[in-house]
């Protein structure tokens, strides 16, 4: 981000909607959408946002992960390595 190419008024939005459409699909860059001179919204492509949901929820399952090793609610180490390679390789547990 950073760019100040990226913020755009409303007016802007409305008026060539495909072409900001187009350029953010290109860019993978978010828009900031402003309105009266102040940033209003940020506009962003179905990609970044998808990517943006799987590391939020990736972000959740190491927070309650954290949360029941607190509690001694965990897995030892080498069970979880095992149950991955056996995952990985196809074979049923």
């Amino acid at each position: 981000m950073g760019k100040l190419s990226n913020i755009i008024p409303v007016s802007d939005l409305r008026q060539d909607a495909a072409r900001l459409l187009k350029q953010l699909r290109k860019t993978n860059e978010p828009l900031i959408i402003t309105q009266r001179g102040r940033a209003s919204a940020v506009m962003i492509g179905v990609e970044a946002y998808e990517k943006s949901e799987q590391e939020k929820e990736l972000l959740r399952q190491l927070a309650r992960g954290d949360k029941e090793i607190e509690i001694g609610k965990g897995y030892d180490l080498d069970a979880v390595l095992a149950e991955a390679d056996a995952l990985l390789s196809g074979e049923s547990l």
